[in-house]
């Protein structure tokens, strides 16, 4: 007897509907086949247990089973459940009142019986509300995860024989409702630390606020304890709230990378800081069956990389693409895989091996030249695609033991970049933008065009300072974003200044 169950195979951030053909003929031989990798293949031995734990088997006849399209590489064990519900409806074991091609079934069978969670849960159920199935039997853990999806029965199990009853029709498993925008809007409150409780440090809390409104990269150079990471940490609370598109992107590749917490959807933007011994596959993702790395996972949210000498060059090397063009292409034999990363990159370092180099009090005691072989760890090309450099400073011992809370909350600085935001949304939402640090030339030469003061003053840095064509761009942005906080129509003289005091690394002889 032949019998068709339904999978789901996820490549990338999306899903691919599996046909799993089971047919059951004469012989004894258990033929397992369309590009199954070995966890797959291993099922064979899980759903033997697991049926005969419940006064099930598989029979001793002859089993063929093909995964289609059967030259698509097929990988992991959630094709347990699938399989399994092949066999025990070809052997008619189970004779079923509902219709089970009406339904995708996914899950990883344990011996006894119950089911373990799956990865990419979400995008799968957003490819079967699209392919026209009724109903996504899965896990109970990646319920709410799926149920995200409207428009699509979603019945979580926790046992294959509760599996069974279902589709008997004697266990009526209501579907799980989950009342998407109602739950984001109730919980778009931030849990990151606040900048009150940073002393100091305004200069480096006016460059954060102009990354956030404008979306742009920005680098911390600095002696250790000035506060660094600290900052940083705290830069996702003043970005504004995710809205419910980003949140669902972002939840699909935490979900396919199996990041998700049982809450279901991501609500509070990514903020992604991995050690600086992390390889370059970690970092933009792939391996021989391709997963997010740390830049998607930050897609979004913010990327913070703590000292950045200290990686591995071609670690940094490989993220010059991302941060241009907001996404990465894992390229292999056969396939293509594009993940999205539209990340904030935030990078702190000292500004040598010691750590003191233009320290007010300390003395630096690297010899001549370390200070340059130091900084040149960190490439040209990838500094100019950071927006801001920020020198930051030890705080005064004074200012540290001032009592109370002595600069401003998060949420203060956080409606000020909302409402900077809402302006680049409204200029540039026509070009699929909607943040300053994503225009291109053609969109800068139509709203970054600056008067004649302007103008000579930037012309003049340029000359003075040696920057790239790639840095005059980024200084532009950045004044673009000056001007939108300054709730100016035009980048003045006074935006353009300060942008350009934002470079600190490209100032003649800074590290000599």
């Amino acid at each position: 007897m032949l019998v068709n169950t339904y999978g789901s195979a996820v490549y990338g951030v999306d899903a691919c509907t599996i046909t799993i053909e089971t047919n059951i003929g004469k012989g004894i031989n258990f033929f397992l086949v369309g590009l199954p990798d070995n966890a797959i293949k291993e099922s064979q031995y899980r759903i033997d247990a697991a049926l005969k734990n419940n006064n099930y088997k598989i029979p001793g006849k002859g089993i063929t089973i093909n995964m289609a399209p059967a030259d698509m590489k097929k990988e992991g064990s959630a094709y347990d459940l699938p399989i399994a519900m092949g066999i025990l409806l070809a052997s008619e074991q189970v004779k079923p009142t509902l219709v089970p091609s009406e339904y995708i079934i996914m899950g990883e069978l344990a011996l006894d019986g119950s089911i373990r969670p799956i990865k990419g849960a979400l995008p799968i159920a957003i490819q079967a509300r699209k392919d026209g199935y009724k109903g996504f039997i899965l896990p109970q853990q990646n319920a709410e995860e799926a149920a995200i999806v409207d428009g699509l029965d979603i019945i979580p199990v926790a046992h294959i024989t509760e599996l069974i009853s279902f589709l008997k029709g004697k266990n009526n498993i209501s579907p799980l409702k989950f009342d998407t925008r109602a739950m984001f809007q109730n919980s778009l409150g931030s849990n990151f630390p606040d900048f009150a409780d940073v002393r100091g440090q305004d200069n480096v809390k006016r460059a954060f606020e102009i990354a956030a409104a404008g979306g742009h990269n920005i680098i911390l150079i600095g002696p250790p304890g000035a506060g660094k990471t600290m900052l940083a940490k705290r830069l996702p609370g003043i970005l504004p709230p995710l809205n419910l598109k980003e949140a669902l992107d972002t939840t699909k590749i935490h979900s396919v990378a199996g990041k998700l917490s049982t809450s279901g959807l991501v609500n509070t933007r990514p903020f992604r800081s991995p050690h600086h011994t992390i390889s370059d596959v970690a970092l933009v993702g792939g391996g021989g069956f391709p997963q997010p790395g740390e830049i998607s996972l930050a897609h979004n949210g913010v990327l913070f990389l703590d000292e950045l000498p200290e990686f591995k060059r071609t670690v940094l090397e490989v993220m010059r693409q991302p941060l241009e063009e907001r996404r990465i292409s894992i390229s292999r034999a056969k396939f293509t895989i594009d993940y999205p990363a539209s990340f904030m990159l935030v990078a702190s370092m000292n500004p040598c091996p010691c750590g003191y180099f233009n320290h007010p009090v300390k003395e630096c005691v690297c010899p001549p030249g370390m200070v340059s072989r130091y900084l040149n760890k960190v490439s040209g090309p990838l500094l100019d695609r950071i927006d801001l450099h920020i020198e930051v400073t030890p705080v005064d011992v004074d200012e540290l033991i001032k009592k109370g809370k002595t600069g401003e909350e998060s949420k203060q600085i956080r409606q000020r970049v909302i409402i900077a935001r809402e302006k680049q949304v409204e200029r540039l939402s026509k070009n699929g933008l909607h943040a300053n640090a994503q225009m291109d030339n053609k969109t800068m030469r139509e709203y970054c065009q600056l008067e004649k003061t302007s103008s000579e003053l930037l012309k003049t840095a340029m000359t003075k300072l040696n920057l790239s064509a790639r840095a005059y761009d980024r200084i532009l942005k950045v004044a673009r974003t000056i001007a939108d906080l300054d709730d100016a129509e035009n980048i003045g003289p006074e935006h353009i200044a300060e942008a350009i005091q934002y470079r600190s690394l490209d100032r003649e002889n800074w590290a000599l």
